[in-house]
């Protein structure tokens, strides 16, 4: 914890390189070419929207949120907003499958409060205890349920709500209902929005215990 304690003595970074901001163009076609090779790990061929990110966004109360997890965050775009909102001294840990997401998040982010770890959504414990981090305030997560088996689904809702606060809250963006039935097993409320402004219009889910 000693390690994490020195980093938020430190004021954040930009959470992009003047070159990353200028490589757009390539952000989308990493994204393109991992939705074609890997269709299951992805929910989309594009990232998300900014009307999207907003409204997942709009669901937090940053001045409280002190660990915030982030399930598949791709190239990054609701990562960078998500830094860009956070309070000096958070934390937030972004939890990505594929390695070449891992890479480039890597590479083109730098920012001391986050961590990238290249590891399934449904290890989220595990992640947290090795980081010496106790429980998230927020778990956001635009990973495809859709496209699971029935019993990971099952597995990250079971970790996402014993990883999360008492208080905390999982933000869930989808472009089906297939996970409803998954977070009314786990989460007491559940709050559900609509953006129709997005490739394809997405519904989001705001769970808590």
């Amino acid at each position: 914890m000693a390690r994490f304690e020195a980093l938020f003595q430190r004021e954040p970074l930009r959470s992009m390189t003047a070159a990353g901001k200028r490589s757009v163009p390539s952000q989308l076609l990493l994204f393109a070419r991992n939705f074609f090779k890997h269709p299951a790990m992805l929910g989309s061929v594009i990232p998300s929207s900014s009307f999207l990110v907003n409204d997942v966004l709009n669901h937090v109360n940053w001045e409280s949120a002190r660990v915030v997890v982030e399930f598949g965050p791709g190239v990054g775009t609701m990562t960078q907003e998500i830094l860009r909102r956070m309070r000096p001294d958070a934390v937030l840990i972004a939890i990505e499958l594929n390695p070449d997401f891992v890479s480039f998040l890597q590479e083109k982010i730098f920012d001391p409060r986050l961590r990238v770890v290249n590891a399934s959504a449904a290890e989220v414990r595990r992640v947290l205890g090795a980081m010496d981090l106790g429980h998230a305030d927020y778990i956001i997560s635009g990973i495809p349920y859709t496209n699971m088996p029935d019993d990971i689904r099952r597995d990250i809702m079971q970790q996402s709500r014993a990883a999360l606060h008492d208080k905390g809250a999982l933000l869930i963006y989808q472009f089906t209902r297939t996970v409803l039935p998954y977070l009314e097993s786990h989460f007491g409320n559940i709050e559900q929005g609509f953006q129709f402004w997005n490739i394809l219009p997405a519904r989001i889910f705001h769970c808590t215990p």
